[in-house]
């Protein structure tokens, strides 16, 4: 349930990429203009991961998925209603709006997600579980611009309709997650067996009932918290550079009809897809064989800091499919370390504070990708996509770096407060 609702969130969040060669020419944007709207979306991202994750310890992971879910479709299905105006800069200004709504309404997903596999899964297990849910971000990613393409050129090259398309495949999902999804604890379907394993595991985890979540500045105070957010920060806005700017990089610097890059434009989703289950199932495998957990993530993370650099050759090379290997050995990388920042929260931090954490990180990210955005948009309109894939290989590795340092079991009082052993 996890994956698919991820599938559905990017589908959603694609379908302006997807168009946007053909929404510039419709409306005349720039670079920068487009820049301006995926802005808006990640400004609206950002501070919602923080706040909603925050929310979401609160309110359970039943209830906040089925709220997030119901109301990012409705922002999807609603963003049709710019069609209606009449001036260019009334769209414009729609598109800002309704960006920045389901930029809000979808930050809840990877928090959310993170919570629901630390109330179910046991640490050597959370691995695999943390990447089936994030594999569902490249799924999204990989069969959104076909699906997209396909359904504007079915309807007569009419954005509109794939909005609504989109939208709706959310609906689907909570009706089968009113129905599935309930805490372990709670479930109407669970062994004893099944119950007693995961309960013990989590047993360190879990605090007194009413025992308030950590505040934002004790989160703050802790390196652990830092190095995940500095994890995150620093390869998060890659992804979303590939996934909203690849289909432009590929016809504005390398000359392609966006109709013929369908055939490859996939690749470096589906390895990114690949690469959560290598990532995932790499630690996971360490964990069973007597590997520390600390240790099982920090070594997959160095493995993936090191392999985004495979950007910097996508500067040299013509040939679509070269180019779409490269990019997919990054993006393959990439979600092998991303996958071990999504999981550590659920690891480290206990049960009231993991989505906060998880949404923390997200905001970082969010702000560090919000300023790479404006640059992208600035660089690529006056200059080239090269100085935008040579920073996005090098600054992973600052960012692997630092997470090997902060990142460790707790050593202090303070620390085991907020904190469990990994």
């Amino acid at each position: 349930m996890l994956f698919a609702s991820t599938v559905i969130n990017y589908i959603d969040r694609q379908t302006l990429s997807a168009l946007a060669p053909y929404l510039k020419q419709d409306y005349h944007w720039t670079n920068a203009d487009y820049a301006k709207i995926v802005i808006a979306f990640r400004i609206a991202y950002s501070i919602g991961q923080t706040i909603l994750g925050r929310w979401l310890d609160r309110v359970g992971t039943r209830a906040g998925l089925t709220r997030t879910v119901l109301c990012y479709s409705l922002v999807s299905i609603a963003t049709t209603t710019v069609a209606l105006f009449s001036s260019l800069t009334a769209v414009f200004a729609g598109f800002l709006v309704f960006r920045f709504l389901l930029g809000l309404a979808e930050a809840p997903n990877w928090p959310g997600a993170t919570k629901a596999v630390s109330e179910w899964f046991p640490k050597k297990e959370r691995g695999w579980a943390a990447a089936l849910f994030d594999s569902g971000s490249s799924i999204g990613a990989a069969i959104a611009p076909a699906m997209i393409v396909g359904v504007y050129l079915a309807f007569g090259k009419q954005w509109w309709p794939a909005f609504i398309v989109t939208g709706s495949l959310g609906f689907l999902w909570l009706i089968a997650w009113r129905r599935l999804y309930h805490p372990p604890e709670s479930h109407p379907r669970i062994s004893a067996a099944e119950k007693k394993l995961i309960l013990d595991d989590r047993a360190e985890a879990t605090v007194s009932p009413g025992e308030p979540s950590p505040k934002w500045s004790e989160l703050l105070r802790l390196p652990q918290t830092w190095g995940i957010l500095i994890g995150k920060a620093c390869t998060d806005p890659v992804w979303f550079f590939i996934a909203d700017w690849f289909m432009l990089f590929l016809v504005q610097e390398k000359g392609f009809d966006p109709k013929n890059t369908l055939v490859a434009i996939w690749i470096p989703f589906i390895a990114a897809d690949l690469g959560n289950f290598a990532g995932g199932g790499w630690s996971s495998w360490l964990i069973a064989r007597g590997w520390s957990v600390e240790k099982a993530r920090k070594l997959v993370v160095v493995f993936g800091a090191l392999g985004m650099a495979m950007l910097i050759p996508a500067i040299y090379t013509t040939n679509l499919f070269a180019i779409a290997g490269c990019f997919a050995l990054a993006t393959f990388c990439y979600a092998c370390f991303c996958t071990m920042v999504l999981v550590l929260p659920s690891d480290l931090f206990k049960s009231n504070a993991v989505a906060t954490v998880s949404g923390m990180s997200g905001t970082a990210a969010g702000i560090v990708t919000i300023g790479a955005t404006y640059l992208i948009g600035d660089v690529t309109t006056t200059h080239s996509f090269a100085p935008i894939l040579i920073a996005g290989s090098i600054i992973p590795l600052i960012g692997g770096a630092l997470f090997l340092w902060l990142v460790r079991s707790p050593r202090t009082v303070a620390e085991r407060r907020i904190l469990q052993p990994i």
